[in-house]
């Protein structure tokens, strides 16, 4: 009974591990990072596995009492199928706006 008290544990853990999945391996390919302060951001990234994100920000009448934040930016990933998902997003006073494709 002793035994089985403690193999029990260790057998658990060695199943809760975290499994390693396809895209365990991947790297980034390219990073840009550009905080411009009350001007606005920037950024976008490529891995290897095929994901990319870009993403730009600027403040819409800075000295205005009505200033808005304006992000437009998206997204694409490979989809198990062979298909491509592509999403793009514009984000402002409006809302938040997305639109995807899948393509080949």
């Amino acid at each position: 009974m002793k035994t089985v008290l403690f193999l029990f544990p260790l057998l658990a853990i060695a199943f809760a591990a975290p499994q390693k999945g396809p895209d365990g391996d991947a790297t980034i390919l390219k990073y840009n990072n550009e905080n411009i302060g009350i001007d606005g951001y920037n950024f976008d990234f490529d891995t290897s596995n095929g994901i990319s994100r870009q993403e730009e920000g600027k403040l819409d009448n800075p000295q205005s009492e009505d200033a808005n934040m304006k992000v437009v930016g998206g997204f694409s990933f490979p989809l198990p199928d062979g298909k491509t998902l592509k999403l793009s997003f514009t984000a402002d006073e409006n809302g938040y706006r997305p639109q995807f494709t899948i393509s080949r």
